[in-house]
């Protein structure tokens, strides 16, 4: 019988591993893994890219319904971006009546 003992889903690593650059801040991928319990006793975390235990016995499917299920994490930036395009929205809705009238000269 294997269970699933851990799941930490895919995130970025935003306080240790933020590598400044001359054009922003990059920030580094961290896969999410499984702990699952195999019935081989073992405890091995696993990922999308390695799904079989040491005793050979391939929890794929376990592996992927686990992480398939689990939300998308945002970018640190997402917030960010949301609230300039929300912004940008209503600059270019700003425009239209003047964009308007301007047709309206010639």
């Amino acid at each position: 019988m294997t269970a699933v003992i851990e799941c930490t889903e895919g995130h970025y690593e935003v306080h240790y591993e933020v590598h400044k650059t001359s054009y922003g801040e990059s920030y580094v991928w961290c896969h999410g893994f499984v702990v699952v319990e195999c019935g081989c006793g073992e405890r091995p975390p696993l990922s999308a890219s390695v799904t079989v235990c040491d005793c050979g016995t391939d929890h794929a499917a376990l592996v992927n319904e686990v992480l398939s299920s689990s939300q998308r994490s945002p970018h640190p930036w997402d917030d960010e971006y949301q609230e300039w395009r929300r912004k940008m929205d209503e600059y270019l809705l700003s425009e239209e009546p003047y964009q308007l009238e301007l047709s309206r000269l010639d």
